[in-house]
């Protein structure tokens, strides 16, 4: 991999170790699930979980189509908007909990689907920040001198892990994916500072108690369903929003910006109360929000990615424009991501 990155010029490579995004891409599944839909299948009704969500509605993949079939839809799409060949890919980062299966990873199966064969590839696993985890583990290879050009892709088919009878939590979450070609920036611009963080202690809040090493598949865990997303939301909800607000706030500081300086921001799309609450305390105005989170639900890993893809688009975000990513998810996870577009 340090020959590929030889491949540029010296001063090229030693001018800037930023890094920027060179392309997104997005894929969601054709069938929608409306509050309508979800009044028929469970005991609740459009206004209890608008007003508690913001949610109207979620993408839902078909049986036949899984988690890497969307990563790679969106992939390509990523590849052609960087006007990337994706032989010139170096690795390839799929951020999910729902792989297509425990091994091989789900990026192995875009790499297939891509022709990337010069990419190595794995998953991560950081639930709903995993896509900025992903970033940030590509800015240190790059800063490194290891790689060029990666592609991170947050994906996922929650509707596999949902559990269809429990209405606190089938509300929420949809299908989908999106990505993003990462390569060194050449002008400065890029990602000028990240803060990641972590905590264990808080692990039972928010799991699929089912099916690992631990509790492995029985005939006792599918009776319990224990193979089904666990949230116990008050605890969540006061959790993401201190996250995500300290994060943005410490990750703001590390640039030497303010709010003030900030264009856009793509959070993470749990929840409307989580998202208003984040920029109350944050003190910047929801307009320079990225939410569409009413049209497609949580979608986990790929929740960040596809509002980029979503506002990249739709002419939202300019060169030099300043953008604040923030996520928070299971484990805990949590970060923040400031980035010069």
């Amino acid at each position: 991999m340090q020959g590929k990155r030889g491949a540029a010029s010296e001063g090229e490579e030693m001018a800037d170790t930023r890094v920027v995004i060179a392309g997104t891409g997005s894929y969601l599944p054709e069938r929608v699930l409306t509050n309508a839909d979800l009044e028929r299948m469970v005991d609740t009704t459009d206004e209890w979980i608008l007003t508690r969500t913001g949610i109207r509605e979620r993408r839902i993949a078909r049986d036949d189509e899984a988690t890497s079939d969307m990563c790679l839809a969106a992939a390509r799409s990523a590849l052609e908007s960087a006007g990337v060949p994706s032989a010139e890919v170096d690795l390839i980062i799929v951020a999910t909990i729902t792989p297509d299966m425990f091994f091989p990873s789900t990026a192995c199966f875009v790499q297939t689907g891509l022709g990337a064969t010069n990419a190595y590839c794995f998953d991560l696993e950081a639930a709903c920040s995993g896509f900025l985890y992903g970033m940030e583990m590509v800015r240190g290879l790059v800063g490194l001198g290891l790689i060029r050009t990666a592609l991170v892709i947050g994906g996922e088919k929650l509707s596999c892990v949902t559990d269809w009878e429990d209405r606190a939590t089938c509300v929420l979450f949809g299908d989908g994916a999106g990505a993003a070609v990462l390569r060194p920036s050449t002008d400065g611009r890029g990602i000028r500072a990240s803060v990641m963080g972590s905590d264990g202690s808080l692990a039972e809040l928010l799991n699929i108690p089912g099916g690992g090493s631990r509790r492995p598949a029985s005939e006792e865990t599918l009776k319990d369903r224990l193979h089904y997303m666990k949230m116990t939301g008050r605890e969540v909800f006061k959790h993401a929003v201190r996250c995500m607000s300290d994060s943005s706030r410490q990750a703001l500081e590390q640039a030497g910006l303010t709010v003030e300086d900030v264009h856009c921001v793509i959070p993470h799309q749990a929840n409307m109360r989580i998202i208003r609450a984040v920029a109350d305390r944050l003190g910047i105005p929801m307009e320079k929000f990225q939410v569409n989170l009413e049209r497609v639900g949580n979608l986990s890993a790929a929740s960040v990615p596809v509002a980029l893809d979503e506002a990249v688009r739709a002419g939202r975000i300019q060169k030099g424009d300043l953008i604040l990513f923030t996520a928070f998810g299971g484990g805990f996870t949590w970060g923040a991501t400031v980035l010069e577009w």
